[in-house]
């Protein structure tokens, strides 16, 4: 009789192990079902640049459809689970109900941003987690170009122009250096707010950037992005924030209209709520073999799962150590189906990079570090490889090479899948239409532009 294996999320931990899973079980051998928001997996290293227009959006994200060949993709959430009956509860995103059994439960939910209670941080800042994000920024980001440049207040042009980052992690500085990246390419197009200047500030909380890698490397990234203009606020954090100020602990106000949140990740909320033990940090506790502690059948990875790292402390958040424990997770669920015994979690990682723009990032492999332009061709040949589909590798590469000789877009496309009610749609060409008076006629009869 075939398997029931269930897998709850399907970001880089989850696609991983479905596919792994395909690979290792006969078909007639397991059923598996993967439960999912979206129908597709982002490729998070690449948001900085998707951001930044070097990459289409669509060319950072896999359709799941795309790389799975016999998962049974569901798309809603698991809000409930029974260990004792072995089923969770699927929530559709129409809104439906559904009992799944399980044999194997695969918990690869993720994360979301980390939040701390300082005032007016939840209604005016932006985080920079998922495409929306950085969608939503490149086009604020354009939006505040456009302001300033038709502006005749010097005051309102500063706070337009200047822009604060909260968090000096992978995320935050790669964020930093391609927007500030983007922002100075597209000023040229701006001769107004050129002339008065951007303003650019990482706030961190430690004494340090990026504490996972080596001490030499991050001071170096720090001297590159303060070399290029940008104010670096180590050991300061974020005090109060309204919708045209930030209040730093040095008690310096800041006014802006742009503070972008990338102050580390906490695990998925829905967690509360599946029955599974978690520690103070709302991670579900595992051992050595990324079994959850006290359920035979059940196993959790990637951002929401408290993993044992080999060298002392829980392996970080971060895709790279997703991916290797999906592996030995799809590994150890085979050989629970097959009554073998599961293996260990033994890996360390060798290999980091951080992208800072401007054909310039940090890294390193095993021992050796590298900087400037030789780690940023290495960064992004290493991503290139971890992108998920040869489809959306070779779009990749070519947004990268059409991107050398031209000039970036500057268009502002907010408005892009939030369209207006027809009665009163204002079309970007240049013509409208007007709402109808009762006997008009059909709105197919009165286009504005023939």
């Amino acid at each position: 009789m075939a398997s029931n294996v269930v897998i709850a999320g399907g970001g880089f931990a989850g696609a991983t192990a479905a596919r792994k899973l395909e690979s290792l079980l006969p078909r007639q051998s397991a059923r598996l079902q993967l439960v999912n928001d979206v129908n597709f997996i982002l490729y998070t290293p690449f948001l900085p640049e998707a951001a930044a227009g070097l990459l289409e959006p669509r060319h950072v994200v896999t359709p799941l459809r795309e790389i799975l060949d016999r998962t049974y993709l569901r798309l809603g959430a698991v809000t409930g689970h029974d260990p004792a009956a072995k089923t969770v509860e699927l929530k559709t995103h129409s809104g439906e109900v559904e009992e799944l059994r399980y044999d194997q439960l695969i918990v690869s939910v993720g994360s979301v941003s980390r939040t701390v209670p300082v005032p007016g941080l939840d209604s005016n800042a932006i985080g920079f987690k998922s495409l929306a994000d950085a969608i939503w920024l490149r086009n604020h980001v354009v939006e505040t170009l456009e302001m300033a440049n038709s502006s005749e207040d010097p005051a309102r042009r500063e706070q337009l122009l200047t822009y604060v980052f909260v968090g000096g992690g992978y995320a935050g500085l790669e964020a930093l250096a391609e927007l500030q990246d983007f922002a100075a390419d597209a000023m040229d197009r701006y001769p107004r707010a050129r002339l008065h200047g951007m303003r650019w500030i990482l706030v961190e909380a430690m004494d340090r950037v990026l504490p996972e890698i080596d001490q030499r490397l991050a001071d170096y990234a720090v001297q590159e992005l303060k070399g290029r203009g940008i104010e670096v606020r180590l050991g300061t954090t974020l005090d109060a924030i309204t919708g045209e100020s930030a209040t730093l602990s040095t008690g310096e106000t800041v006014s802006t209209r742009t503070v972008v949140w990338t102050a580390g990740v906490i695990p998925h909320p829905s967690l509360r709520s599946l029955s599974l033990p978690l520690d103070q940090r709302g991670r579900v506790n595992v051992d050595e073999f990324l079994r959850v502690e006290g359920q035979e059948s059940v196993w959790a990875m990637g951002d929401c799962a408290a993993v044992p790292d080999p060298g002392g402390g829980f392996a970080p958040p971060t895709a790279q150590h997703g991916i290797r424990q999906a592996r030995l997770v799809a590994k150890n669920v085979a050989s629970a189906i097959r009554g073998e015994r599961p293996n260990r979690y033994r890996y360390t990682s060798r290999t980091g990079f951080v992208n800072l723009g401007r054909y310039k990032a940090v890294g390193r492999i095993g021992p050796r570090t590298f900087s400037g332009f030789l780690a940023w061709w290495m960064a992004r040949t290493y991503h290139l490889s971890q992108i998920p589909g040869l489809s959306r590798k070779v779009r990749a590469v070519i947004d990268w090479t059409v991107s050398l000789p031209f000039s970036r877009d500057i268009s502002e496309v907010g408005s892009i899948g939030h369209p207006r009610p027809l009665r009163t749609q204002v079309y970007e060409g240049g013509g409208s239409h007007r709402p109808l008076a009762a006997g008009q006629g059909t709105e197919a009869e009165v286009s504005s532009d023939g």
